[in-house]
C-alpha cells in the first residue's frame, strides 16, 4: 500500500460555497431559520405571532450573524471558543505521580477460601533479660573497651544483631 504525504495547507483550507461563506458561516445563518420556527411552534400561544417571540428569534439571528463574522480567516464563534478556554482552564497545575487519572480500577476479588477457621497470627515477643546492676555495669564497661569490637548487621528480614569481639580481662 502507497502513503503519500498531504501538505498541513491543504488540510486546512475552508472550502468556500458560495462567494466568501464558509460551511460554518452559512451554518450559523440557517440555525435561527430553523431554531426560529421551532421557537414559534413551541411557545404560547402556539402557531400564532406574539412579540415577545419576534424579539427572541430576532435576537437570536443577530447573534448567530455575529458570530459568523470572519475575522484574520477565522470567524468569530471559533476565536469566542479560544477565548472561554482559555478562562476556563485550571491556574494552577499539581502534578501527582500517583493520581488515579486515566488508570483502570479493578475491583478487590476475595481469595475462596473453604469454610476454615482464620487463625490470627500474633507477632513473637521475644522478653529482654532482666540483668542485675552489677551485670549491667560490666556489660558498659566492655562495650567502652575499644578492643571489643562492636558494630551491628542487619539481615534481609531487617533484623538487627550486634557483635562484640571477646576481649581477655
Amino acid at each position: 500500500m502507497r502513503s503519500t504525504i498531504v501538505p498541513a495547507q491543504v488540510t486546512t483550507v475552508e472550502d468556500k460555497i458560495t462567494g466568501r461563506l464558509g460551511l460554518s458561516q452559512l451554518l450559523l445563518l440557517t440555525i435561527p431559520v430553523f431554531g426560529g420556527s421551532a421557537l414559534f411552534v413551541i411557545l404560547p400561544p402556539f402557531f400564532s405571532y406574539a412579540l415577545y417571540k419576534v424579539v427572541i428569534i430576532a435576537g437570536f439571528a443577530f447573534l448567530s450573524g455575529l458570530l459568523a463574522i470572519r475575522i484574520k480567516g477565522r470567524i468569530l464563534l471559533s476565536w469566542a471558543i479560544a477565548i472561554l478556554r482559555y478562562n476556563l482552564r485550571p491556574r494552577y497545575y499539581v502534578f501527582n505521580k500517583n493520581s488515579d487519572y486515566r488508570r483502570e480500577v479493578l475491583p478487590k476479588l476475595k481469595a475462596e477460601k473453604p469454610d476454615q477457621v482464620e487463625t490470627s497470627k500474633e507477632s513473637v515477643v521475644i522478653p529482654r533479660p532482666q540483668l542485675s546492676t552489677a551485670e549491667l555495669v560490666n556489660i558498659e564497661n566492655i562495650l567502652a573497651n575499644p578492643q571489643s569490637k562492636l558494630y551491628f548487621k542487619t539481615n534481609k528480614k531487617g533484623e538487627l544483631r550486634g557483635y562484640i569481639t571477646e576481649v581477655q580481662q
